[in-house]
């Protein structure tokens, strides 16, 4: 989600996805707005996310690294005590005693608490000390005061070492158990979607900003009924913990209402009162809704959500877009008019990907954002799941390092000859989606 002064990047960023997806096809198709509505429309509606948030961590999100297989810093804190050793022994050696490098060795234990367990830290601490001892008779200074001075120094190095070794594997400990308890209330909250749906296949990718707590602000659901298929995609207002009820509140409700509620736009009143209900107000969600039937359509509800990637057969790239967007979930109080529903077609072989704005909004070094429409073909894999990590792949390389912001994607496919044959989604046991 944006901060306070992010409306124009993301009117920016709607006018280069547009050039994006004309220049492979110039007609945006049924359901989508003339290029000059949707950019002022969405700044209208997507303009409430002005409001408070938390700032999102920079650290690689959990099981997805900026660079994959980057073991350069647990290497080199690995390898650091034993250096230090050697090249304190090497300058004593060549110095000789009059410098006095001996109680330099308590760098050897003192790099040792840094990673790795107690065993290795008194290891690396006698290994100091013999080899402070060794050079202190070579010296003969292990009978003088500098001798005890230096023998003292690394023997509390290595004691204050220990110490700290043991407290950090405790708080290794609980931060483990924290993040068990995290990722299983993610996966109660955002469960695997199936792999068949009606007539749909579907595959879904999640990247948290958060890598500490595994839960981020960002929401997907697939609800699969007798004739139809809803989904939902969604970006909380808000980071961690703090967007953990948001986003139950929000599913508990569409999981609900998506099995009830005959018209798609009921689904959404459903969830603005939930929202109503058991949040205080200052909460809201972008989110983009959608339909799908057995009639070759797409129906779309957009709460100021970025627009879903339409790829045809053919791989032309349209992004349907409504005549004027409204404000997110959680802003009824306003008494704007809701979003009225919109139409794309969906023909056996056209992909659908709805995402959110940590996808879109991604900048690579020099500020450029993300071009979506331009990656489309990464999107061609005959496998959904394999098309979805090759585009987030894609993604990390072009910021190249963690991203700053939650990123979500929903890969839908249009096969009908599959309708029926709805797979059963994984136990709640299983992977966390990537």
């Amino acid at each position: 989600m944006g901060e306070a002064g992010a409306d124009m990047l993301r009117e920016d960023r709607s006018e280069g996805r547009s050039r994006t997806g004309s220049g492979a096809r110039p007609d945006t198709g049924p359901g989508a707005a003339p290029a000059a509505g949707p950019a002022a429309g969405r700044g209208r509606g997507r303009g409430a996310k002005a409001g408070p948030r938390t700032g999102a961590r920079t650290s690689p999100p959990t099981g997805h690294p900026a660079t994959d297989g980057d073991l350069s810093t647990p290497v080199v804190l690995g390898v650091l005590p034993f250096a230090a050793l050697a090249v304190v022994a090497l300058v004593e050696l060549i110095a000789g005693p009059r410098v006095g490098f001996l109680p330099l060795f308590s760098l050897g234990p003192a790099f040792a608490g840094l990673v790795g367990g107690w065993r290795r830290t008194a290891f690396i601490g006698a290994l100091a000390l013999v080899c402070c001892l060794t050079l202190g008779l070579y010296d003969g200074l292990v009978q003088s005061r500098r001798g005890y001075t230096a023998l003292g120094s690394v023997a509390g190095a290595t004691a204050a070492s220990l110490v700290a070794v043991v407290m950090r594997q405790r708080r290794e400990a609980e931060l483990a158990s924290v993040r068990s308890i995290a990722e299983v209330a993610q996966r109660a909250l955002l469960r695997p979607v199936p792999p068949t749906a009606g007539p749909l296949r579907a595959a879904v990718s999640y990247t948290s900003a958060v890598a500490e707590a595994r839960i981020g602000g960002d929401l997907y659901e697939v609800a699969v009924g007798e004739d139809r298929v809803r989904v939902i995609v969604g970006d909380v207002q808000g980071k961690g913990l703090e967007a953990v009820e948001t986003v139950a509140v929000v599913l508990g409700a569409f999981r609900e209402a998506a099995h009830d509620e005959p018209e798609l736009t009921r689904v959404g009143a459903r969830v603005e009162r939930a929202m109503s209900r058991e949040l205080d107000g200052e909460k809201f969600v972008t989110a983009l809704i959608a339909e799908f039937g057995g009639d070759g359509g797409a129906v779309f509800l957009n709460y100021g959500h970025p627009p879903p990637m339409l790829v045809r057969a053919d791989g032309a790239v349209e992004f349907p877009e409504p005549d004027q967007y409204a404000l997110p979930l959680g802003l009824e109080a306003h008494g704007t008019e809701g979003p009225r529903p919109f139409r794309a077609e969906f023909a056996p072989g056209d992909q659908l990907l709805l995402y959110t704005d940590g996808v879109t909004e991604a900048r690579d070094a020099a500020g450029t954002f993300y071009p979506l429409g331009e990656r489309a073909r990464l999107l061609a894999h005959p496998d959904p799941a394999t098309a979805l990590e090759a585009l987030r792949r894609d993604l990390v390389r072009h910021v190249a390092g963690p991203l700053h912001d939650d990123a979500a994607t929903l890969l839908l496919r249009y096969a009908p000859e599959r309708r029926g044959t709805r797979e059963r989604p994984p136990e709640l046991g299983g992977p966390v989606p990537s």
